[in-house]
This record gives C-alpha cells, sequence and structure tokens, in this order.
C-alpha cells in the first residue's frame, strides 16, 4: 500500500506529474504515487527476514545475547519481541504493526508493519510491507541440563510444613502460579510434608525464598554443596539448598499461647483462634475481641503447636443468638452470645451449650455453624498450666458458619461448580502417596475439595486466587438448567 501525504496543501487544483504527465493533486514531489513508487523505496535496508530461537521445553524466546523471555503466540509481547528483531526499523517511523496469521505447526511468523518516510522535498511516503520470522527450535541451558540429566540442578528450594492436611500448600501452589513463580524452574517434586523446587540458578532460588517470606510465616536457612572444582582457572561449581519452614499455624487452628508471651501481649489468652495468615498470624480472643498480630521472627523464638484443627470440627446447631450490648467491633466480627446443640445429639439428649462467640454478624437462629469442643478436646499443654488464676475453658469455641447444607441442596438440584485452578506440573516423590499411614490420594482428594469450598465460602481468599471457567462443566450446568425448566 503506497500513499503520498502533503504536508503543506495548497491549494486543491490539479497538476501535471513531472515523470509520467497524468494530472494530479499538487504535492512537494512532483510526481505521482506511481512514479515515486517506482523511484522511492521506503524499505529499502529494512530486514525483511529472520531467525529467532525458540525453546519448546519451557516456550521462551531467545533475546540475544542470553536472555530468554517468554511470550505466547500473537500476543503484544512476542510483537514487541520481533519488532525489535528487525534491523532498519530505526530510520523510519513505524505507524501500525500486527501479525498475519500462519499455521502453528509451520514455525513461521509473519508481521505486516505500516512505516512512513520524508522523501523528495518533504512529501511523506507511507507503505506496508511484510517480514517472515523462521522459527528454529532450540533448547535452552535449564532445559538441555534437564533433558541431559534431570539432577543437575544448581539450587533447590525445600519448603515443608509440619501440619496433617496441604491447604496451605493448596494456596501457596495457586499464589505461585499467579505471580509465575514457577517459570524459571527446572522440576518440581511433591514430598508428604512439602514441595520442593529446582533451579538452574542460585538467584532464581533466593527469589522464591523471599517471595515465600512475604507470602506466609517461614524461616529459612541455606548451605551449599561443592559439586566440582577446576584447579586450572579456578573456579568452583556448588549446589545451593534452600530449608523453608512455614509456621505449623493456619487459619482456623487454635493455639495455647505460652504464658510469657500471653504476659507480653498484655494478658490476652490464653487459647487463642487463627483467623488470618499472611506473612503474619493473626490471633484473635473469641471470647473478647482482643486481636494479635505475630510476625515469623516473633513465633520462631518461641514456637508453639496447635491445639486443634479444622479436621477436629463439630457441627452445631444456632438454638439462639444475642449481640453483646456495648461491645465493640473488631474488623468483620461482633461479639455476640449464642446458644448452640450439636447436630449429633438431636434426638439423643436436649443438651444446650451456651458460648460467646466473634460470630455475631453471619449466624442466626436455625443456623449451622463449626467449631471445638473443648469439654472433650482434652487440651493437654504444659503452657497452660502456668497461668496462675484459675482458667475456665468454655464448652464451645465457634470457628465459622457451615454451608454444608446449602451444598447439599445445590447438589440435589444438579448445580455444580463451573470453574477449575490451574495446577503446577509437579512430580510425586515415591513416598508422597502414604503419608500419615492412610490412604495418600483420599486425603489429598479431601484437601483439596475443603480448599475449593474455602473458596467458596471466603471471599478474601478467594480475591488472592486466579479462577478459570470450565467450558465442559459450563455446559453441563447449562444443560441441567434447562432441564429444570423444562
Amino acid at each position: 500500500m503506497f500513499g503520498v501525504q502533503n504536508v503543506n496543501p495548497h491549494g486543491v487544483g490539479h497538476v501535471l506529474c513531472c515523470m509520467c504527465g497524468m494530472g494530479m493533486p499538487p504535492n512537494p514531489a512532483g510526481m505521482c504515487v506511481d512514479c515515486i513508487r517506482s523511484q522511492v523505496d521506503i524499505t529499502e535496508g529494512i530486514q525483511k527476514a529472520c531467525t529467532i530461537i525458540y525453546c519448546k521445553e519451557c516456550a521462551r524466546y531467545l533475546q540475544p545475547p542470553k536472555h530468554w523471555v517468554r511470550a505466547d503466540l500473537e500476543s503484544k509481547e512476542l510483537l514487541t519481541f520481533c519488532i525489535k528483531r528487525i534491523k532498519g526499523l530505526n530510520k523510519v517511523k513505524l505507524v501500525d504493526a500486527g501479525f498475519i496469521w500462519t499455521e502453528p505447526h509451520s514455525k513461521r511468523l509473519k508481521t505486516k508493519l505500516t512505516i512512513q518516510k520524508e522523501v523528495l522535498n518533504g512529501a511523506i511516503l507511507q507503505q506496508t510491507f511484510v517480514t517472515e520470522f523462521v522459527v528454529e527450535w532450540n533448547l535452552c541451558d535449564a532445559c538441555a541440563r534437564a533433558a541431559a540429566n534431570s539432577d543437575q540442578w544448581t539450587a533447590c528450594v525445600q519448603v515443608r510444613q509440619h501440619v496433617e492436611h496441604k491447604r496451605t500448600f493448596l494456596f501457596l501452589e495457586q499464589l505461585i502460579l499467579k505471580h509465575g513463580m514457577e517459570v524459571n524452574t527446572i522440576g518440581i517434586k511433591s514430598q508428604p510434608d512439602g514441595l520442593d523446587f529446582y533451579y538452574g540458578s542460585r538467584s532464581h532460588g533466593l527469589k522464591l525464598v523471599d517471595f515465600l517470606q512475604n507470602q506466609v510465616p517461614v524461616r529459612a536457612r541455606n548451605d551449599k554443596q561443592l559439586v566440582s572444582h577446576d584447579a586450572n582457572n579456578n573456579t568452583y561449581k556448588y549446589q545451593y539448598t534452600f530449608a523453608v519452614d512455614i509456621a505449623p499455624i493456619c487459619k482456623e487452628d487454635i493455639v495455647c499461647l505460652p504464658f510469657k508471651a500471653s504476659r507480653d501481649m498484655g494478658g490476652i489468652g490464653p487459647i487463642m483462634l487463627c483467623t488470618r495468615v499472611g506473612s503474619s498470624m493473626q490471633l484473635t480472643d473469641p471470647h473478647t475481641l482482643r486481636q494479635v498480630w505475630i510476625d515469623a521472627m516473633t513465633y520462631f523464638r518461641a514456637a508453639y503447636k496447635a491445639c486443634g484443627s479444622s479436621r477436629q470440627f463439630i457441627e452445631y446447631v444456632v438454638l439462639d443468638i444475642e449481640p453483646v450490648q456495648g461491645a465493640t467491633m473488631a474488623g468483620k466480627f461482633v461479639l455476640a452470645d449464642v446458644q448452640v446443640a450439636r447436630v449429633s445429639d438431636f434426638g439423643v439428649n436436649d443438651n444446650i451449650l451456651t458460648a460467646r462467640t466473634h460470630l455475631g454478624r453471619y449466624l442466626q437462629a436455625g443456623d449451622t455453624a463449626l467449631g471445638y469442643d473443648l469439654a472433650s478436646l482434652q487440651i493437654v499443654d504444659p503452657e497452660l498450666e502456668k497461668y496462675k488464676r484459675g482458667i475456665q475453658l468454655p464448652d464451645v469455641l465457634l470457628v465459622k458458619k457451615s454451608y454444608e447444607e446449602k451444598r447439599r441442596k445445590k447438589r440435589a438440584r444438579g448445580v455444580n461448580r463451573t470453574w477449575k485452578l490451574q495446577r503446577l506440573d509437579m512430580q510425586a516423590a515415591d513416598d508422597a502417596g502414604n503419608r500419615g499411614g492412610r490412604n495418600g490420594a483420599e486425603k489429598d482428594a479431601m484437601d483439596e475439595e475443603l480448599f475449593l469450598q474455602e473458596l467458596e465460602e471466603d471471599d478474601e481468599v478467594r480475591a488472592q486466587v486466579q479462577m478459570y471457567t470450565d467450558p465442559a462443566l459450563a455446559a453441563s450446568a447449562a444443560a441441567a438448567a434447562a432441564r429444570r425448566l423444562q
């Protein structure tokens, strides 16, 4: 496509072309478009063919001399990468650029570029041309080492949390995918109590450690081992190992604060509920709504374990609830007095339990809630005996509202989830399927289902995770809805 733009038009009359004598609107060149095209080619000196290197294992392109960038097909990032590879574009003005569709298996990329340049007495000539890129497959250094020997790693980040479930790692997996922290890994291996990340560079391992320290309370330590030494040029090759321990306190766990820690925090506790976990842990006293934030350094200085986890939840029915008059609010929590009964006691006995809860905003009479039966939990902690004042623990500690009945009604109507989560490409360890002496596959499936239920119920957790529509599930849900309307 060719066109001539007149920078300073002076009239609307026609003049004759100085080359062919055809009538035309006047322009500074004094020539028609065909004659300018025959005399001047503004694409001269611009590269029309180019070769780019692509690693098919990690889906990255080589940015010379040795930097690899990730870009999807026909994306803005890939278009920018291709344009920068074209030599001679700095002499003209780029007006427009885009991809021309090619077969995905053809190993060819074509871009359509529109450029402008001033020629012949100030006339601006615009021209469109096509540049073809030949894609050559070549493994990057990291993928080449992994293909030759999967154990040839430089840095290994071992992430561990010694708890009975893997919901923390399911959440961390989504955060890692959301922030793209898995792109530089050589391999990921699942362990019974954590994950191992293998990298070809020590800096990539340090980057993951810094990321984890900003997401969860961790304690990190590192070590290195000499692999080889070249005495001729005095070079050393090391393997670096980073051990990252996540605090074994999860959301919805109850803890017994050590006496010294409780005294330093103003006499709070001793039984506290973990209501939020980030780079620090938020502990809430459900009877007074006093809250404290404990960072990783403070926790690991005097570490303590949870007295109860979500596996010990008991389902209760709320019989009556009344907000506490004059009580202050703590964020989304409201203090209230509640009367509950165990769901398992219905039709068996008339035991009614009275407790104080922080869920005054969420619970109403007739709702079901999940909590701890402290009377039968039998908390045995030496720190609890150090409190000089008499400690009278409540019989019930409610943790959250239960939506099991709502989920059961949805399943009865045939309404299922229409979304899914992206997962890491990881390799299972030899002993990863036998954790806790039970069937590892069943425990993992149960942990994953509980995590999905938490995403449905907690909007704060859901806001940190990328959820994708599953076309197959969405189609089946639409078909089920159509059948119900018939």
